[in-house]
């Protein structure tokens, strides 16, 4: 019979793959390995060693810190305790996360470092409930003295006495966990207010996956790249529930800073990523070859066209000619190929894009140099990917078909409604959220989209950023968004007109393309905001916003813009975690800026 919950399926893994590589993580600039026993052991000690701490059944253990492999223990830790694992980001200021343990109720949380336990112990008088603050690296903390504090070995070596004493416990443990039981409580990343506390049960994602499989080939031989923050609902599908599904290796990047760095070494079959790491790659070879010798920019820009030429044909299903077909062979060996191996994605055989839409610009360059990237559509109240192309099905624009066991439709409004067994159980605490969320047993997106004759789901936009301008035009300001983003020189934009006249936009620029840009036209700066005020800078930016505007109807080209005089971040409460911006925050603390492109 097949397992019903994830705790199942690992012990199933244990069995199966028992000595191939689950975990691989650098220390001191070598990788160590982690086989499916030795995962299975660790996960085993730390969830008696919080058994002997007092966690039982239904109670909520918090994690902060960076992803590792200790992220992914303490996770099926609490999940084989029949409790609750809840992820914090590791960005997250103290007040934050104060928030999230008092909502959820959180009696144990495990912290990464003494970064991470320094916001804890802030805030610990004002979260009484809370009980252990189990520390994954010690160092820097010997001299704390707080009762709280207890090592993540400490854990382990408490689970191993009882795993001595009680050799069956954990097997049992993990045989009685229910496929109706919460596992997960994923925080929703808060563009449109406080997050909420998202309850996905062992249902909800086997279901999911159960879906997925039938349109992805997951294999026991797939390697996979934990990069983004383990507590989202995109990375726990790739680092923990695919793995445990087919049996892949996952490997975790050092930082999101040290990626490119990674993806060469580790080489993945498999890549997800958010629209700004795909941003960030393409900024970054469009960057290597301003720099490169003549005979590689000529190789670039001779090459280029001939791979997209050949994705277009492609992706309209037709076929290639033979002339074609040849001199794509010729670019893949001069061009493509050496291009994915400095990317990393040489062995790739599966890319995917998710959590905001991706620009079509930047869908058609990667197709062109041989990375046919699916943009699927997902979110955490669904349990991750609900809709995904099936290979040779890809469309610029498109997110594809329903994944099986999903379905969904339109509303009058436009708004995309979805129903299925991967439906979340609700949100922790919040009885009238889930009420408005989910109606007559349809999940309520909040996104607005359309269904093609051949029944692929395209999304325009988020139902509440939908600008009507003084017109009454309605226009979707992602799409604009992503062409200006398109650009290596733009970061971020953000397009306002909301009963509005015409269309503005504030802008971010690309700190690193846009400093290596003025350095080899010799133009003095300091720092990002000596950049953002510079005339010359405006001019390269206008000239990138006419281009952008060339893509457009009238009505909706950007008239005026403002480029922004500091980057936008976490802690000032105007990007989420993985690099969403909150429209609501930016247009308040900007409002300034914004009424003066009016005035």
């Amino acid at each position: 019979m097949e397992p019903d919950t994830l705790l199942k399926l690992f012990a199933r893994n244990r069995d199966l793959f028992s000595n191939r590589v689950a975990l691989r993580e650098k220390d001191l600039g070598i990788w160590q390995r982690t086989t499916w026993r030795e995962y299975w052991e660790h996960v085993c000690r730390f969830t008696l060693g919080l058994r002997q701490l007092g966690f039982r059944k239904g109670d909520k253990l918090s994690i902060l810190g960076d992803n590792c492999r200790e992220w992914l223990y303490a996770d099926l830790a609490a999940q084989a305790s029949s409790g609750i694992s809840v992820g914090i980001y590791p960005t997250d200021v103290a007040s934050q996360v104060q928030y999230i343990l008092e909502n959820c109720g959180s009696r144990f949380i495990v912290a990464k470092d003494q970064e991470q336990v320094d916001k804890v112990l802030e805030i610990k008088d004002q979260v009484p409930l809370l009980q252990k603050i189990v520390v994954v690296d010690m160092k820097g903390l010997h001299r704390y003295r707080d009762p709280l504090l207890i090592s993540f070995a400490e854990v382990e070596a408490l689970g191993k006495e009882l795993h001595d004493q009680q050799p069956g416990l954990f097997e049992e443990m993990v045989q009685s966990t229910n496929p109706d039981d919460v596992a997960i409580i994923v925080y929703t990343s808060g563009t449109t207010g406080k997050p909420k506390g998202a309850m996905i049960t062992h249902r909800n994602v086997l279901a999911m996956i159960r879906g997925l499989s039938q349109v992805l080939d997951f294999k026991a031989s797939d390697s996979f790249v934990s990069a983004l923050p383990l507590c989202h609902i995109a990375e726990r599908m790739f680092s923990l529930i695919f793995p445990l599904w087919a049996g892949c290796t996952v490997n975790f990047a050092e930082s999101v800073a040290t990626l490119q760095d990674d993806l060469q070494e580790i080489s993945p079959t498999a890549f997800l990523n958010v629209p700004r790491i795909w941003e960030k790659m393409h900024s970054n070879v469009m960057i290597r070859m301003q720099d490169a010798v003549f005979f590689k920019r000529w190789i670039f820009n001779a090459m280029l066209p001939v791979g997209r030429k050949v994705s277009e044909l492609r992706l309209a299903g037709r076929s290639v000619p033979i002339h074609w077909r040849i001199l794509h062979a010729l670019a893949y060996l001069l061009l493509f190929r050496p291009l994915r191996n400095h990317l990393g994605l040489l062995e790739a055989r599966i890319f995917v894009s998710g959590a905001a839409p991706l620009s079509p610009d930047l869908m058609r360059f990667y197709h062109a140099i041989g990375i046919p990237i699916r943009e699927c559509y997902g979110m955490t109240e669904i349990s991750g990917i609900s809709c995904i192309p099936r290979d040779g099905e890809i469309k610029i624009g498109g997110v594809g078909k329903p994944v099986p066991g999903v379905e969904i439709k339109i509303a009058e409004d436009g708004e995309i409604l979805q129903r299925g067994e991967l439906v979340f159980a609700g949100y922790y605490g919040n009885p009238d959220a889930t009420k408005e969320a989910v109606r007559d047993g349809w999940l309520h997106t909040g996104d607005v989209g359309e269904i093609d004759a051949q029944g692929d789901l395209r999304i325009t936009d988020r139902k509440k950023d939908i600008i009507i301008t003084a017109g009454g035009k309605n226009i979707s300001p992602s799409e604009i968004e992503n062409s200006l983003k398109f650009s290596p020189y733009v970061k971020e934009a953000v397009v306002i007109g909301d009963r509005r006249k015409y269309l503005t936009c504030l802008i971010q620029l690309e700190f690193e393309t846009v400093a290596h840009w003025a350095q080899n036209n010799r133009i003095p700066y300091t720092n990002y905001k000596s950049l953002a005020t510079h005339a010359e800078v405006r001019k390269l930016i206008q000239g990138e916003v006419d281009k952008s505007n060339e893509n457009f109807a009238r009505v909706e080209t950007i008239k005026k813009f403002t480029i922004l005089d500091k980057e936008l971040d976490q802690d000032d409460e105007e990007i989420t975690a993985t690099m969403k911006v909150k429209r609501a925050m930016i247009e308040k603390k900007f409002r300034h800026l914004i009424d003066a492109m009016y005035n």
